[in-house]
């Protein structure tokens, strides 16, 4: 890390120029891309009383000449911080565009906004080669990052596009996005509390020696883990309860515990509330239908059954109605089924370096859980080079889930030893409440 003196500094300070060029300096081999305008080019703007810098937010300064600054400390930290972040460019989360999103709340104080300002801006230059010759050379950025060098843009069907970055990017932009509102409201709790006459910034005073300082607090909150307050509570009346996203935010994303929820996860099947998780990890979760009853097995489903697959079937069995079957959510346990019990039915075919699995996985189901006698799986292939191995395997519901459960043994004892019609003692006593089956023939879940 560079530790040469930087033109402009001052007492510790340096000017914007100085530390876009410093920024850029210290970031060089960083695995996350970064920009040369973080403070100078939008949306970063000094005169607010910060800057973005990662998951850091750097105060600025102002000197008496009236030429802006931030301390330099401040800016060698938020390098040092995103230096440590590592980014896999292969597991990518799709960032948009989605029809019917729910409009989140905003704050026009809190400029970042990364999601819809990418939305906004691939969609009014015509996706991301046209921008790229649109105003070459002009820097873009969000809190530093470069997001133009690792967007990547897929088509399916020859007509829909969808924009795609990489995981490590979209939790480190949610962490931006939260401290820079923890940051304004912060600063606006200062201001409707001083009674003096205040500056002309809210987080701005004047020091001995005439600078107009901003103050270097950070957010006056973390966001807290969560320890089941909802549980037991319905998605659909709890959604509709007025501040519920903002009471979402102050927790911890309870799968990856490093970022800051911004959704309400919650189980399609039984309307139980999960627990408030991170976008990125509601993305990865939510299954590839290509129809209603119709799902495209990927390698995503790597991770949540195999590298991190304790952490996900906790969190999918604090649904009451999920635990006291051990079972999963339809869509999941075909997954499951697919990836998992038929792993071994899979064919493989010669590559240069050995042999790798035939195809996509893709698994669809007739009839659903209400009607477990009638519901079958079929796993099948596609894309297969020769054309072969449509279809692998037919696995009636039942058996499915009865291989689950002994899986869920073996994998996550703790979770299964949870599980099961015989734990129903915590579960709530209204709203929709979990009736056990033990037999017969329709499986009325409620």
């Amino acid at each position: 890390m560079s530790e040469r003196v930087m033109p402009g500094r001052t007492d510790g300070l340096i000017t914007l120029g100085a530390a876009d060029a410093l920024w850029v300096d210290l970031t060089a081999d960083s695995a996350v891309p970064t920009a040369s305008g973080a403070f100078t080019c939008s949306p970063a703007h000094a005169r607010v009383g910060y800057v973005l810098l990662g998951r850091h937010v750097v105060a600025t300064v102002r000197a008496s000449g009236g030429q802006w600054s931030v301390p330099e400390a401040e800016v060698r930290r938020a390098a040092a911080e995103l230096n440590a972040v590592g980014m896999d460019r292969q597991d990518l989360v799709r960032i948009g565009p989605f029809r019917g999103a729910p409009r989140q709340e905003s704050d026009e104080e809190t400029p970042l906004r990364w999601r819809r300002r990418i939305t906004r801006e691939l969609q009014e230059l015509g996706g991301p080669e046209r921008a790229a010759r649109r105003e070459v050379g002009r820097p873009y950025h969000l809190a530093g990052i470069d997001w133009r060098q690792i967007l990547v843009e897929r088509t399916r069907d020859g007509r829909q596009r969808t924009w795609w970055l990489p995981r490590a990017v979209v939790r480190l932009l949610d962490t931006a996005e939260h401290t820079e509102t923890q940051w304004v409201h912060a600063a606006r709790t200062r201001q409707a509390s001083t009674v003096a006459e205040p500056p002309s910034h809210p987080r701005q005073a004047r020091d001995s020696g005439g600078r107009q300082t901003t103050s270097p607090e950070g957010p006056s909150d973390s966001p807290r883990p969560y320890k089941g307050e909802l549980e037991g509570q319905l998605y659909s009346v709890l959604s509709r309860k007025p501040g519920t996203s903002r009471r979402v935010a102050g927790w911890a994303c309870t799968v990856c515990r490093t970022v800051p929820a911004a959704v309400l996860d919650h189980c399609h099947e039984h309307d139980y509330v999960r627990a408030p998780v991170c976008q990125s990890c509601n993305t990865q979760e939510r299954p590839d239908h290509l129809y209603s009853n119709d799902i495209r097995v990927a390698n995503r489903y790597t991770r949540l059954f195999h590298t991190d697959a304790d952490d996900w079937l906790r969190h999918w069995h604090r649904c009451p109605g999920c635990r006291a079957r051990t079972t999963l959510p339809l869509p999941h346990l075909a997954a499951w089924t697919a990836h998992i019990a038929c792993r071994s039915l899979r064919p493989t075919h010669p590559a240069p370096r050995g042999r790798k699995p035939c195809g996509v996985l893709r698994v669809s189901w007739t009839g659903s859980q209400n009607a477990p006698r009638s519901c079958l799986l079929t796993v099948a292939v596609d894309f297969c080079p020769s054309g072969e191995h449509r279809v692998l395997a037919r696995v009636p519901y039942r058996e499915a889930a009865e291989r689950f459960r002994v899986w869920l043994a073996e994998t996550a004892p703790a979770v299964a030893a949870a599980a099961g019609p015989d734990r129903l003692d915590d579960l709530p006593a209204q709203f929709r409440p979990v009736i056990a089956d033990t037999s017969g023939e329709g499986l009325a879940l409620f």
